[in-house]
């Protein structure tokens, strides 16, 4: 079934409102309401045109099959290895802190009514929710099919706003007590702001899954692509302004990086605990779709290059016809994600997140360079090459028209922008342990 412009954009922003979502008052806190607000604005205006980037490109390749792969092909076919995986990790990575983050919540909703040992064990809630709840969402093929999803998991969202809305303008004796000073301006003796940009940058991460909305769209055009990452992004910078900029007036330099943990036990708080883990629970799918692929296109880089090593025969003949579909580029062969493979490699996905969300209980310092790298080169670099060296490649430069030179120089400038954030958030979770 053809997905409209409404599911489209719902899709993206579950994909990019994750668990980071919590920590969003706390990123005002080194930047203080007015750069706080300044920043997340700046960043949505990024993302937003990486998003328009993409919708320009896919236009180069035939049908509905594009895919950072198949754009890799035009430009340097060798960069679609270092490509998907930076795009499986970020993924991985991502997916993992949520289980994390299932079995960090879950037991706080069951202590409230009850002091079962069962219940209150974290991987005793990690392995129910993985077999029973994310287990069959992460086997559908189509976003489409998990759009029912993403309407629940935002209404998580739009819960959460409420209730930090609720306790900013009618706020408790407790929460009155556990406030701390505002600022307007730049906030004193606080930390450089590199520590909490990274939230503010990976907030809109959202552009791994584009492409595959962009395909199941019924109208495939760029203006109406084009509607989905304005939607998205604008969206997602209303959200964030109310919970980040209500969080942070309500508590000010006392926001921690989780602002539910600091609302006084209540049943709106329990029901915001169940929200979040919804979110972030119905959220792992869409992590777990582009990681997939990008493991299947990795997966068949390293077997072309082993059986051209091997036999030095015609790329036609390494893989048998009936088990490949041809490049729409004119580039290799891709293997069909179905079958066998489909089942092997997202077995392979849950088995893995499973046993690492259980092992281990806080990824944050991994997680913030995955993110740092990851995540840039996903929301800025990558749309910004690909808009860079083919927006316009139909043209000779004299014929150019002045919307396409305009749309290659913001290519050009949101690379260069996504390598100094990829370093600069990068300094900022090594030396002051930044975190998304």
């Amino acid at each position: 079934m053809s997905s409209s412009v409404s599911s489209g954009v719902a899709t993206l922003l579950h994909t990019a409102c994750g668990a980071g979502i919590l920590a969003m008052p706390y990123g005002f806190r080194t930047l203080g309401l007015t750069f706080g607000v300044i920043a997340l604005g700046f960043c949505s205006l990024c993302a937003m045109t990486g998003l328009l980037l993409q919708a320009q490109v896919a236009r180069y390749v035939p049908g509905r099959t594009v895919s950072f792969f198949e754009l890799t092909q035009l430009i340097h076919p060798k960069l679609s290895i270092v490509f998907d995986l930076a795009i499986a990790i970020k993924c991985f990575g991502v997916g993992v802190s949520y289980m994390i983050v299932v079995g960090d919540l879950i037991p706080q909703v069951f202590a409230t009514f009850t002091s079962k040992k069962i219940l209150l064990e974290r991987n005793f809630h990690i392995t129910m929710v993985m077999l029973f709840l994310v287990s069959p969402l992460c086997f559908m093929k189509k976003l489409t099919s998990l759009r029912k999803a993403s309407l629940v998991a935002l209404s998580s969202v739009v819960y959460l706003c409420c209730l930090v809305l609720i306790h900013f303008f009618w706020p408790s004796k407790e929460i009155h007590q556990r406030r701390g000073k505002v600022f307007i301006g730049f906030p004193h003796n606080e930390p450089t702001p590199l520590t909490t940009l990274p939230i503010f940058v990976f907030a809109y991460t959202c552009h791994h899954n584009a492409f595959s909305v962009y395909n199941e769209q019924k109208d495939i055009s760029t203006r109406q692509l084009n509607k989905i990452g304005r939607y998205g992004m604008s969206i997602a910078f209303v959200l964030y302004t109310i919970i980040g900029g209500a969080g942070y007036l309500t508590f000010g330099d006392h926001i921690t990086g989780n602002i539910i943990a600091l609302y006084p036990p209540s049943l709106s708080t329990t029901i915001g605990r169940v929200a979040i883990v919804l979110l972030v629970m119905l959220a792992f799918p869409l992590q777990c779709h582009p990681a997939r692929n990008s493991i299947n296109n990795v997966l068949y880089s390293f077997q072309k290059v082993e059986k051209n090593q091997r036999e030095h025969t015609e790329d036609s003949n390494l893989i048998p016809e009936e088990e490949t579909v041809e490049s729409q580029t004119g580039g290799p062969p891709v293997p069909p994600l179905q079958g066998r493979r489909f089942t092997v490699i997202t077995l392979i996905i849950l088995i893995a997140s499973y046993l690492l969300a259980i092992s281990v209980t806080s990824l944050a310092r991994l997680l913030a360079i995955v993110g740092s790298t990851g995540s840039t080169s996903i929301s800025f670099i990558l749309p910004g090459i690909f808009g860079y060296w083919l927006i316009g490649s139909e043209y000779t430069p004299e014929e150019l028209p002045r919307t396409l030179k305009f749309a290659k120089l913001a290519g050009l400038l949101l690379t260069i922008w996504g390598v100094i954030v990829m370093i600069a958030s990068l300094a900022a979770s090594i030396l002051y342990g930044a975190s998304h």
